[in-house]
């Protein structure tokens, strides 16, 4: 029986690799969208203070070639492409190449635990506009078909938690027990479809981290809004959080888990090591960051056992193929129904 799959696609945000990248990386990300200038200017900035390199990067291409090589070791030697939605590799260029390398069917790997339109449909609706762009350059384009949910996936959780732990322990052994532990993710607006399901994600993936670390002390704040002013988006923002607990007086110390993202990048440097510490200092408080999954062997593993898992699915034979409505040549597999991890 023919294998189901030939190949693997990471999807990802992508990020800037240098000064002269920023401002064309923030038109891919900003695209269609009517922002002012002065605030693109102020998004620019905050990748200006890293040096206008993101870390997105190197840490996807780590997870691809952890990935790669997990795969391998279990038997399933099949190449692990990374196509990214605002820079290079771009999913465009991608896809072409996987058609060109003579890929027909690859397993997508969306790198979002938690599941909204931003987070993940977006990147499905990407990947399906670039294989609308391969057909159209006359080439076949690659069927994709996606992994299951993972956001409670032992691996991921293992991983989140053991960066909990690294980053209690640099506090004073005094204020270490008292930390409150404090989970991150990416606010969307409230009126976007998944808003709530998102939330329920995260706070469930949240819930079973502090279970596994024996913490009741926890909650789940936002961050990196953007948007008018006047529409709802979800919250705490983390800086107006860590204001109002600390003038409770009930936090004494924080560790923030950036939990809604799998890699550091821009985002998370910013808003948390640079926003949120100044908040923190300026209320004289200890703070602690946890990393981001990155490329933690566990998350790896996690990665692959959801690759596995879509691989057995389809092993004994292809799905009907779905056609979208809109887009009539753009076709795409269902996603397996999995149970849950």
């Amino acid at each position: 029986m023919p294998a189901p799959f030939d190949a693997v696609l990471l999807v990802s945000f992508g990020g800037p690799l240098g000064p002269a990248d920023i401002r064309p990386f923030l038109a891919n990300v900003l695209r269609g969208r009517r922002i002012p200038p002065q605030r693109i200017e102020a998004v620019a900035h905050h990748y200006e203070l890293f040096g206008g390199v993101s870390p997105i990067t190197e840490y996807t291409d780590a997870q691809a070639a952890g990935l790669r090589a997990e795969l391998a070791r279990r038997g399933l030697d099949l190449p692990v492409y990374i196509g990214a939605r605002n820079w290079t590799p771009l999913l465009p260029d991608v896809l072409a190449r996987m058609a060109r390398d003579g890929v027909t069917r690859a397993i997508g790997v969306v790198a979002a635990a938690h599941r909204s339109y931003s987070s993940c449909t977006q990147y499905k609706q990407n990947v399906l506009q670039a294989r609308e762009a391969v057909w159209a350059g006359g080439q076949r384009p690659v069927e994709v078909t996606y992994v299951g949910d993972w956001h409670l996936h032992d691996g991921f959780l293992t991983a989140v938690a053991d960066h909990v732990l690294v980053a209690r322990n640099t506090l004073p052994a005094e204020t270490r027990t008292a930390a409150r532990l404090v989970f991150t993710a990416h606010s969307i607006p409230m009126s976007m479809s998944g808003a709530e399901s998102y939330r329920l994600q995260l706070r469930s993936s949240a819930a079973e981290v502090a279970r596994r670390l024996g913490v009741s002390d926890w909650d789940l704040v936002f961050q990196s809004r953007s948007g008018r002013p006047e529409d709802p988006w979800l919250d705490p923002d983390v800086n107006d959080y860590l204001r109002a607990a600390h003038a409770t007086g009930t936090l004494k110390a924080v560790v923030l888990s950036p939990i809604g993202f799998v890699c550091d990048h821009i985002e998370v440097l910013y808003d948390l090591d640079h926003e949120a510490r100044a908040t923190c200092d300026e209320l004289g408080l200890p703070m602690a960051r946890a990393s981001a999954v990155n490329a933690h062997p566990a998350f790896i593993g996690t990665m692959a056992d959801m690759v596995g898992r879509t691989w057995e699915t389809y092993r004994r034979g292809r799905p009907i193929t779905l056609v979208h409505p809109d887009h009539p040549n753009a076709t795409e597999l269902p996603p397996p129904v999995v149970p849950g991890a």
